[in-house]
């Protein structure tokens, strides 16, 4: 063995004085020897034994390494957890703390008696709780939020562990506003469309009605039809509480492009217009509802109670009981209350001796002598005084004589914007036209 590694090693330094002296020759002979024998090499037996006849040693050692975390230090860490839930309409606190894998007899008596910690369970489900629990499943922090009657802020409720015992405090904080992008195709109606681009509903509802002046969302919609939409989520701590306004929006109906943005001065009533600076926003509202059906238009008809051909001197609104009813233009309320076979009335005062009224009411939400701006909510939908079932009667009139609620606000003027104001707006439209541009690319990049 030791002459063939001896020969072998005298064959190696020849060949590599050779390669110094003809690099040339030696290579293009190593490559015809590789061409000639490449087949054969895989038959060369080894050198050595065989890897598997060889003994098998096995050998064991204790090996004195350092831990990462020190024991006395790995003893004493606490670790935190941390869990988020909804508090749901047949909650109680002992359903809430299970559901949050919190086991701790103190907190569950605390949040039982608490006066603060009550607000968790009354008023409308969906209140986002979060808890920090110790290992052993006790109740160290609980926050709370949810949002109040005022748009802008929310509430956070908070539990601590102290040095004495459990704490409440409730805090109010502004809503943080952020940006969100969103686009859609339509493939069968809007609200299919703006489910399947995962809208919120209230951001639907606000693109139907930006819209409606120029759109017939049940007979003018295509297949292929597209909007892009600029909305406000608004955040409380960093969580989405709900969708705010839509900021501007684009819908492509038959080719055709409708665009809106929103402007509103400080201190001053905003308002959606067009990129160009035309206002869309007119001197009253298309309708007193944000989204609905009208069930029995002005004109001659058979009184549904009386079953007599009677003049009707308004418009109805079928919707279900509760929902919002706004006045369609600024004004002043001239009555609030009960009227005879109209139920719950307000009537709202406008210019140019000009006035609405809203009846069958299911409450009234404004006092005589308030002052009023187009979009505010007077009331809501009911079936008080002689109806025959949840809906608004709604009538308009100039100078004390009824007319047809539907061509009013067809014909009302639009309410334009301030020259004094139009550099500003520039600005504002500039943004938002960057912004549906990108959100615009979303959905093409989705559907490449």
């Amino acid at each position: 063995m030791r002459e063939f590694l001896t020969s072998l090693s005298l064959l190696a330094r020849a060949v590599a004085h050779s390669l110094e002296r003809h690099p040339r020759r030696v290579m293009a002979g190593v490559g015809t020897l590789l061409l000639g024998t490449g087949v054969t090499a895989f038959g060369i037996a080894p050198l050595g034994p065989d890897a598997a006849q060889l003994p098998v040693t096995q050998v064991i050692e204790s090996l004195a390494i350092d831990p990462l975390v020190p024991a006395d230090l790995a003893a004493t860490a606490q670790l935190n957890l941390f869990r988020s839930d909804a508090v749901r309409r047949d909650d109680t606190a002992q359903s809430l703390l299970q559901r949050l894998g919190v086991r701790d007899s103190a907190a569950l008596a605390f949040l039982r008696d608490d006066a603060l910690s009550r607000q968790l369970f009354s008023g409308r489900a969906g209140k986002l709780v979060t808890v920090e629990t110790d290992d052993q499943h006790q109740l160290l922090r609980l926050t709370a939020r949810w949002l109040p009657d005022d748009e802008r802020s929310f509430n956070r409720l908070v539990l601590e562990r102290g040095s004495q015992g459990m704490s409440s405090r409730l805090e109010v904080g502004q809503l943080t506003p952020s940006n969100r992008l969103s686009s859609g195709e339509i493939r069968s109606s809007l609200f299919a469309a703006t489910d399947a681009a995962n809208l919120p509903d209230s951001v639907a509802v606000q693109l139907a009605e930006m819209f409606s002046n120029d759109i017939d969302f049940r007979r003018d919609l295509r297949v292929g039809d597209r909007f892009s939409v600029v909305y406000e989520s608004l955040e409380a701590d960093g969580e989405t509480m709900r969708a705010g306004r839509v900021l501007s929006a684009q819908f492509v109906n038959a080719g055709r492009h409708h665009d809106m943005v929103w402007y509103e001065e400080p201190g001053q009533k905003g308002a959606y217009y067009g990129f160009d600076g035309q206002s869309t926003r007119k001197s009253f509202l298309g309708s007193p509802l944000a989204f609905t059906r009208v069930s029995s238009g002005y004109g001659m008809r058979f009184h549904p109670i009386s079953g007599k051909q009677k003049a009707h001197l308004g418009v109805d609104y079928a919707a279900p009981t509760g929902t919002a009813v706004r006045t369609i233009g600024d004004g002043v309320v001239t009555f609030a209350g009960v009227q005879r076979g109209y139920g719950n009335v307000v009537e709202i005062g406008h210019k140019d001796d000009q006035s609405t009224l809203f009846a069958h009411l299911s409450r009234i939400d404004v006092r005589k002598g308030q002052r009023v701006s187009q979009g505010d909510q007077v009331g809501a939908v009911g079936s008080t005084g002689a109806s025959t079932g949840p809906h608004l009667h709604f009538e308009f009139r100039v100078k004390g004589q009824h007319q047809d609620p539907l061509m009013i606000a067809r014909n009302s003027e639009y309410v334009p914007i301030s020259p004094a104001l139009r550099a500003r707006f520039d600005a504002v439209a500039q943004a938002q036209r960057q912004q549906l541009d990108a959100a615009a690319s979303l959905q093409q990049a989705s559907a490449e």
